[in-house]
C-alpha cells in the first residue's frame, strides 16, 4: 500500500482560467502604469541619453547635465521625445504586463503540478518575462528609435508624428527596426530584473511571516513591501540592461561601422569599453528605481479599480500556487 502511494503520480493543481476581459484589464493597467511613469521620467531620460551619446557630457552627473541642457536650450528641451515615450510605452507596457500574466500561467500549467511549479519558479519567471518582453518590443522599437533621434539630434523633427514620418521616409522599415536586436538585449534583461527580482523580494518579505500576520498586514505595510521590492527590482533592471541601453543610443544616432547588427554592436562595445558601456548608470538607476516601483504600485491599483483578478503567486513560503 505504501509502495503504491510512493509511486503514484503527483496530482495536478488548478490555475485560473483568465478571460479575455481579464487580459484586457491587465493590458490597460500595464499601459496606464508604464505611460505615466515613463512620461514622468522624460527629463531624466533626456539627460541620461545625452550623457550616453554626447562626449562633452560623458562625465557629467544627472544634475549638472540637466543644468547644461536648460542653460543652452531652455527648459522645454527636457521634454524632448515625450510623445514617442508616452505612446511607445503605452503599447509596450500593456503588452508586457498582460503578456507576463499570460506566459507565467502558461509555464505553470506546463510544469504540471504544484511541487514542480515551485521548484522551477525561477525558470518560470525568466521565461515569462523574456517572452512577454520580446513581443512587446516589436511594438516599442519604432517609437523608441524616433524618441532617441529626437533627443540625440537637436532639430531632427518637431514631435512624434513628424519624427516618425521622417525616419520612415528616409530609412524605411530597416531604419525603424535598426535597434531591434539591441533593444531586445536591453529590454529582456530589464524585464528579467523587473519581474524576477520583484517576485523574489516579495517572497523574501513574506517567507518569515505567519499566515495570520500576512492577513493582518496594514495598508502602509503592504505599500512599503511593494515599494521596497520595486526599488530593488529597478536597481537590478538598470544594471542588467545598461550596456545594451548605451549601445542602443549609439545605434539610433547612426554611430558605428556598416555591416550586420551583431558586428556593429561588437565594434561599438569594443570602442566604448567597460567604463563607456556603463556611462550614465547612476542617473539611470535613479530613473529605473522610480519607474519600476511606480509601475508595480500603479499596476496593482489600476487592476483593483478595474476589478481584475490577482495574478498567480508561486512563492516558496507556502509551497503553493496561489490564485
Amino acid at each position: 500500500m505504501a509502495e503504491k502511494t510512493k509511486d503514484a503520480p503527483r496530482p495536478l493543481f488548478q490555475v485560473p482560467q483568465f478571460t479575455s476581459k481579464d487580459y484586457t484589464s491587465f493590458f490597460l493597467a500595464g499601459a496606464i502604469c508604464c505611460t505615466l511613469t515613463h512620461g514622468a521620467m522624460t527629463p531624466i531620460d533626456v539627460v541620461k541619453t545625452r550623457i550616453q551619446v554626447d562626449p562633452a557630457m560623458a562625465r557629467m552627473s544627472l544634475l549638472s547635465g540637466g543644468r547644461q541642457i536648460v542653460a543652452q536650450e531652455g527648459p522645454a528641451a527636457l521634454l524632448t521625445g515625450f510623445g514617442p515615450t508616452a505612446v511607445g510605452y503605452l503599447v509596450q507596457g500593456g503588452a508586457k504586463f498582460a503578456g507576463y500574466e499570460f506566459w507565467k500561467k502558461t509555464f505553470v500549467q506546463i510544469a504540471g503540478d504544484q511541487e514542480s511549479a515551485v521548484k522551477y519558479r525561477t525558470a518560470i519567471y525568466l521565461g515569462a518575462s523574456s517572452v512577454a518582453e520580446f513581443f512587446a518590443d516589436i511594438l516599442l522599437t519604432p517609437l523608441e528609435a524616433t524618441r532617441i533621434r529626437l533627443v540625440s539630434q537637436r532639430g531632427y523633427a518637431t514631435g512624434l508624428m513628424t519624427g516618425f514620418a521622417r525616419l520612415a521616409r528616409e530609412e524605411g522599415v530597416a531604419g525603424l527596426y535598426a535597434g531591434f536586436l539591441p533593444i531586445l538585449c536591453k529590454q529582456i534583461p530589464y524585464a528579467i530584473g523587473q519581474f524576477t527580482v520583484n517576485e523574489f523580494c516579495h517572497e523574501l518579505a513574506f517567507r518569515t511571516m505567519s499566515e495570520e500576520t500576512k492577513r493582518s498586514l496594514s495598508g502602509p505595510a503592504k505599500f512599503g513591501i511593494s515599494l521596497g521590492s520595486g526599488v530593488i527590482a529597478g536597481f537590478a533592471a538598470a544594471i542588467l540592461s545598461q550596456p545594451a541601453d548605451t549601445l542602443l543610443s549609439q545605434i539610433n544616432k547612426g554611430h558605428g561601422p556598416q555591416g550586420s547588427m551583431p558586428y556593429r554592436l561588437r565594434v561599438l562595445a569594443q570602442q566604448a569599453g567597460f567604463r563607456g558601456l556603463f556611462a550614465g548608470l547612476g542617473p539611470r538607476m535613479i530613473m529605473t528605481a522610480g519607474l519600476v516601483s511606480g509601475q508595480f504600485l500603479l499596476y496593482g491599483a489600476v487592476k483593483d479599480a478595474l476589478g481584475a483578478p490577482p495574478g498567480l503567486e508561486i512563492h516558496k513560503e507556502n509551497s503553493a500556487v496561489k490564485v
